[in-house]
C-alpha cells in the first residue's frame, strides 16, 4: 500500500477535488490532519477520489470532518460505501454534538473553589457531629449493658495500638530528649547555668514532648490503621452485613478501638517520658559529666516535676479519644472504591495531627490561666 497522503486539485468556484492515498487510520495518519486542514483552508470539497484509498477508520474520518468545514458530498463515497458510513457517523457526532460549556474566568473559578472548600468543611463538621452523637449513644449503651462489651476486641486492639507501639515511642522520645538536652546545655552554658538543663529536659518531656510525640505517632500509626480497616470492611459490605445480623457496628468496631487508645496512650506517654529522660541523661552525662544519681536527684528535688508530669498525663486520654474518633469516623465514611479509601486514610492522619496540635495549644492556654 502506498504511503498515506492526499492530493488537492482545483475544481473551480473555490472548491477542491481531494484524492486520498494509502491507509487513513489512527496509526498511519501522524500529523497529516494538521497539514490537510491548513491546505484546504476552509475550501469546499467537491469530490473525493477513493480509488487509491486503503484502510479507513474513525481517525481518518475525523480528519476529513475537521478539515472540510462544509462536509463531503455523499456521492464521493460511491466506490467505498463502508468508508462513507464511517464518515457519516463521525460527521454526525462531531457536528451535531453540543459544544462544551463555557469555562468561567480564573477569578470566578478561584472564588468557586473557596466556596466549595467552605461547603465541604461545613459538611465534614456536620458529619463529625453526627458520628460523635452515635459514638456517645454507643458508649451509653455499653455502660448500660456491660455484658455485651466485646472484651477480646478491647484486649486485641490495646495490644496492637498500645503495647506494640512502645518501642517506637520510646526511641523517638529518646532522641527528642537528647536534642532538647543538646540545645539546653549549649544555651545554658553561656550563662553558667548548665546545671538547670536537667529541669529543662524534665519540663519539656513531662509537659509537652512525650504526650505530643506519642500522639502524633499514634495518629500516623493507629488512626490510619483504623480508617483502613473499617474502610475495607465498608468496601466489602461487611459493615452492612453486621447491621443485617443485628450487630451494632459502633459496638463491634468503634468502641473497642476508642477504648483501647484511651487506655493505652497514657501508658505510651509515660514510657515516652522515660525514653526522653534517658536521652537527656545520656547527653548531660557525656557533655556536663552529670551522673544519673545527680540527674534524678535534681528532678526529685524540684517539687513542680510531679505537677508537670500530671499535666502531660491529663492530655493523653483527650488526645487518644480524638485520634481514635477521627480514624473510625473516616473509616465509616469510605465509599465503595479504592480512591475513597485512600482519601479517607490520608484525611484521618492529617486531621488527627491537626487536632493534636490544636488541642495542645488549647490545653496550654487553659493551664496558663489556671497557673498550673
Amino acid at each position: 500500500m502506498s504511503q498515506t497522503d492526499y492530493e488537492i486539485t482545483d475544481a473551480g468556484d473555490g472548491a477542491a477535488k481531494l484524492r486520498l492515498v494509502g491507509d487513513w487510520t489512527t496509526t498511519a495518519l501522524g500529523r497529516l490532519p494538521q497539514r490537510l486542514d491548513k491546505d484546504l483552508d476552509g475550501r469546499k470539497i467537491a469530490s473525493v477520489d477513493t480509488r487509491d484509498l486503503g484502510r479507513f477508520d474513525t481517525a481518518g474520518a475525523l480528519a476529513l470532518v475537521q478539515a472540510s468545514h462544509c462536509g463531503v458530498p455523499k456521492s464521493a463515497w460511491t466506490d467505498r460505501p463502508e468508508a462513507g458510513r464511517i464518515y457519516t457517523m463521525i460527521e454526525t457526532l462531531e457536528r451535531k454534538s453540543s459544544a462544551p460549556p463555557p469555562q468561567p474566568d480564573a477569578f470566578t473559578r478561584s472564588f468557586a473553589k473557596i466556596g466549595r472548600g467552605v461547603y465541604d468543611f461545613g459538611a465534614e463538621a456536620m458529619l463529625s457531629l453526627a458520628f460523635l452523637g452515635r459514638l456517645m449513644e454507643a458508649v451509653v449503651e455499653a455502660a448500660k449493658h456491660p455484658r455485651g462489651i466485646r472484651w477480646p476486641a478491647w484486649v486485641s486492639q490495646g495490644e496492637r495500638a498500645g503495647l506494640d507501639a512502645i518501642p517506637i515511642v520510646m526511641v523517638t522520645n529518646f532522641f527528642i530528649g537528647a536534642v532538647v538536652a543538646f540545645i539546653g546545655v549549649d544555651l545554658l552554658t553561656d550563662f553558667g547555668a548548665q546545671v538547670f538543663a536537667v529541669q529543662l529536659i524534665g519540663v519539656a518531656m513531662f509537659r509537652e514532648f512525650a504526650v505530643v510525640i506519642a500522639s502524633v505517632l499514634l495518629a500516623g500509626r493507629s488512626a490510619s490503621a483504623f480508617a483502613a480497616e473499617i474502610g475495607s470492611m465498608r468496601m466489602n459490605q461487611e459493615v452492612d452485613a453486621m447491621q443485617v445480623m443485628g450487630v451494632n457496628p459502633f459496638q463491634a468496631l468503634v468502641i473497642p478501638r476508642v477504648a483501647a487508645l484511651v487506655l493505652m496512650l497514657p501508658l505510651l506517654t509515660f514510657m515516652g517520658m522515660i525514653g526522653g529522660l534517658m536521652g537527656g541523661l545520656i547527653v548531660c552525662w557525656t557533655s556536663l559529666n552529670l551522673g544519673p544519681a545527680f540527674f534524678f536527684q535534681r528532678l526529685v528535688e524540684d517539687g513542680n516535676m510531679a505537677q508537670h508530669m500530671m499535666v502531660g498525663l491529663v492530655k493523653a486520654p483527650v488526645f487518644a479519644l480524638v485520634i481514635a474518633a477521627i480514624g473510625c469516623r473516616q473509616g465509616m465514611s469510605v465509599a465503595g472504591d479504592v480512591e475513597s479509601l485512600g482519601r479517607r486514610v490520608t484525611a484521618a492522619v492529617v486531621q488527627a495531627i491537626f487536632a493534636i496540635i490544636l488541642l495542645d495549644a488549647v490545653f496550654a492556654l487553659v493551664f496558663l490561666e489556671l497557673d498550673i
